[in-house]
């Protein structure tokens, strides 16, 4: 493997240009060989896996599709302060909402129009970590190129603008509908493999993108492309005014969040569960696993695909430094953070990353030596990262029962 990727990735830098040369002028080579060139690897690793999902040379017996296991069935771990906040649940909810919905007055108060800002990006980021969770958490699919979306909603918005179209009405359905397209063939793709196979091909995925990205000369290439104008909404919304689009963000959140909660709670989340736990008794019961996962995958990326339209309107920039792998990294530790196979857990991790992130940046220069060991400490929460200390601490230590409600109630419904 090593010998190869060697070879292929000095080849390509080598000679590619002289052979792109053979049908395009000099400038159009000297502009497409060194992208194509730094996608080489992934793309020869997209293939690899899309013909042989369990690599070149599997370990005997290993049979496609089930060469990692993503899940464990063994016994749960104890859970650290699990239950703590649960009497609390509720008036802390509903003073969370509270405070939300009232941050513009709150800011306003205390001169601080720059926690707006800050707030959006939160709900943005929240957006993107519910969205991955669908099938992070529910699926036990983990993607290393979630990140990929959240750039490409946001370059749709970018290059529109670049071109005169501002409306929102086309900016941001085309954004969701665009990254619903790119994820339909990638997903297709992907989901060929699975465990440590699936978490490459994502990679391979969003750093051909990414590459892809650097390339737009036209739009800015590793700089990125600023935008001309935020997006318009006709007379209805201003999005220059930071209470309008401070509203807009937390509307988007308060659907994104509705969404995935009925989908979770529906036939549609139980099965995506289900394939979590097992999907080879889920495939015996007549499930058609994979058209649910790739429904799923397709889904995840079309609600992150609104986020990066709405972080290319917060940031007024759309570049390749949003789809990078340690951008989905992040974003996986936000989940983690907040609480896998949770509705409101996700949120609660990208609030609580980003802002105790920005908090330490402002104490020491050193802040990732502090905050590496908070997010390992809160990895002994468990499964439900941060979620655990509003949950009941008999439903947080016992994961094993909860598989085995479910599918008693899975034969049930079945039969």
């Amino acid at each position: 493997g090593a010998l190869l990727i060697g070879l292929i990735d000095t080849m390509g830098r080598a000679y590619l240009k002289d052979v792109v040369g053979l049908v395009l002028t000099p400038l159009q080579a000297n502009t497409v060989a060194p992208a194509v060139a730094s996608m080489l690897i992934y793309v020869l690793m997209a293939l690899i896996l899309f013909f042989k999902p369990e690599g070149l040379m599997p370990p005997l017996g290993t049979r496609r599709g089930a060469s990692v296991v993503a899940v464990s069935g063994g016994a749960p771990a104890r859970l650290i302060g699990a239950g703590l906040l649960t009497r609390w649940r509720l008036p802390l909810f509903i003073a969370a909402v509270s405070v939300l919905l009232l941050m513009p007055y709150i800011a306003n108060h205390f001169d601080e129009p720059f926690w707006l800002d800050i707030m959006i990006r939160f709900m943005v980021f929240g957006i993107a970590a519910v969205s991955l969770d669908l099938i992070l958490g529910y699926a036990g699919m983990i993607s290393f190129g979630h990140a990929l979306y959240l750039g490409l909603g946001a370059y749709v918005v970018g290059i529109l603008s670049h071109h005169g179209i501002d409306s929102g009405f086309i900016q941001w359905p085309l954004a969701v509908l665009l990254c619903a397209l790119v994820a339909l063939p990638f997903g297709a793709i992907a989901l060929r493999t699975s465990g440590a196979f699936f978490i490459m091909i994502t990679l391979a995925f969003a750093q051909m993108m990414y590459f892809v990205g650097t390339s737009l000369y036209e739009y800015g290439g590793d700089d990125g492309l600023p935008l001309q104008t935020r997006s318009q909404f006709a007379d209805l919304i201003d999005l220059y005014d930071p209470v309008h689009f401070y509203y807009v963000v937390l509307a988007a959140l308060a659907l994104v969040t509705l969404v995935t909660y009925r989908m979770v709670n529906a036939h549609f989340g139980r099965v995506l569960r289900g394939v979590r736990v097992n999907e080879n008794r889920m495939q015996a019961l007549g499930y058609p696993t994979f058209r649910y996962k790739l429904m799923g995958f397709v889904i995840s990326a079309a609600m992150c695909g609104l986020a990066g339209a709405l972080l290319g309107n917060a940031t007024e920039f759309a570049g390749p430094q949003f789809m990078e792998w340690l951008r989905s990294g992040e974003i996986i530790i936000m989940v983690i953070f907040g609480g896998l196979g949770t509705v409101f857990g996700p949120i609660i991790g990208a609030f609580a990353y980003l802002g105790l992130e920005r908090y330490l940046a402002e104490l020491t220069i050193h802040w990732p030596i502090v905050f590496g060991p908070i997010l390992i400490a809160v990895v002994f929460l468990g499964r439900s990262g941060l979620f655990t200390l509003f949950m009941p601490a008999g439903d947080a230590a016992n994961e094993r029962s909860w598989r085995q409600r479910w599918l008693k109630s899975s034969f049930r419904q079945k039969n």
